[in-house]
């Protein structure tokens, strides 16, 4: 079948741009440039890595994808399920609402939910993935998952003139600030700090950073959902000792009131999860950082990697902000 096998060859990423945001740079006092990852398709920088695994499975005789993410993961795996021509099931708890599941079936996988919390779904996913043939998607934990995130910082380097002086970005499980790390070393820049952002009730990988071990969360309790890892993956970690990765946790209401912000600002609309490396920027912690010493003083320029979403609608960010208290 001679358009599978060209499938094969060309990844599922689009280059994304990069663009100079005014707004981000006023607040920051720097040029800041974004990587538009929410113009991917799937809505989310993940169908790079999630694109690169299905790829190389589908390369070694996979027959049928499963997956369980209701969120920005399970879009990606189901898009390359599509491109391959091959079947996905997605197992997605009762807790992600109707939003995935529709959009999950727009993009032909059969959709499964179970249980109440990811974990009951992963578990699930497990069970199903033992049949012959089946290959199981991992939302982050998986080298080929950053080996394709890794593609991004590779863009970077062909985009911009000079080497950034800070890239920042959101952490959940850490496959991001993996295939990041992956990057920096691949094209030289591994001096280049990061900014890891979480938001406060997500913030496994800050816990994991002040313990110097993996922490596990009793429970996710921030709405930006998407960040909700409790364990961030042993990877994380490593890439900490490797690189330069300063962890900055904001609030939940700082998360949601960036992605507002980021709105009126871009005219483009992302999850809170995205919201998280925003606030980093607008709450004025770089320059906070500055003054600690803790990042050197006047950046060259600043990268904030927009990581998209789809989890997000305009009800969506009503409904956050009154669940937060903001109107």
């Amino acid at each position: 079948h001679p358009s599978q096998a060209m499938a094969a060859q060309k990844p599922f990423h689009v280059v994304s741009p990069v663009l100079e945001s005014l707004p981000l740079s006023k607040a920051v006092g720097t040029k800041v440039f974004m990587k538009l990852e929410n113009v991917q398709p799937s809505g989310s920088f993940k169908i790079r890595g999630i694109g690169h695994l299905c790829q190389d499975a589908a390369k070694k005789g996979c027959r049928h994808f499963v997956c369980s993410s209701g969120g920005n993961a399970g879009l990606a795996a189901a898009y390359a399920a599509r491109e391959l021509g091959l079947p996905i099931t997605v197992v997605v708890p009762s807790s992600s609402g109707p939003t995935p599941v529709r959009k999950l079936q727009e993009l032909g996988a059969n959709v499964e939910v179970y249980g109440k919390v990811w974990d009951d779904a992963n578990e699930r996913a497990q069970e199903l993935a033992k049949t012959e043939g089946c290959v199981m998607v991992p939302p982050f934990d998986h080298p080929l998952v950053w080996e394709g995130h890794s593609s991004l910082i590779r863009e970077l380097k062909d985009s911009l003139e000079a080497k950034p002086g800070a890239i920042v970005v959101a952490v959940g499980g850490g496959g991001l600030l993996a295939g990041v790390v992956a990057g920096l070393h691949q094209v030289g820049w591994q001096d280049v700090p990061i900014i890891a952002a979480e938001t406060l009730g997500a913030h496994s990988f800050h816990e994991a950073l002040k313990a110097g071990r993996l922490v596990t969360l009793p429970d996710i309790t921030s709405v930006a959902t998407c960040l909700g890892a409790k364990t961030v993956a042993a990877r994380a970690l490593a890439c900490a000792q490797e690189c330069r990765v300063i962890s900055q946790v904001v609030e939940d209401t700082e998360a949601v009131r960036a992605v507002e912000r980021f709105l009126d600002d871009e005219r483009m609309l992302v999850e809170s999860a995205c919201g998280a490396p925003l606030a980093v920027l607008y709450s004025g912690r770089l320059q906070r950082l500055q003054g600690e010493g803790r990042l050197q003083g006047p950046l060259r320029s600043v990268v904030v990697v927009v990581c998209g979403g789809s989890n997000i609608h305009t009800a969506q960010l009503r409904a956050l902000k009154s669940q937060l208290g903001m109107e």
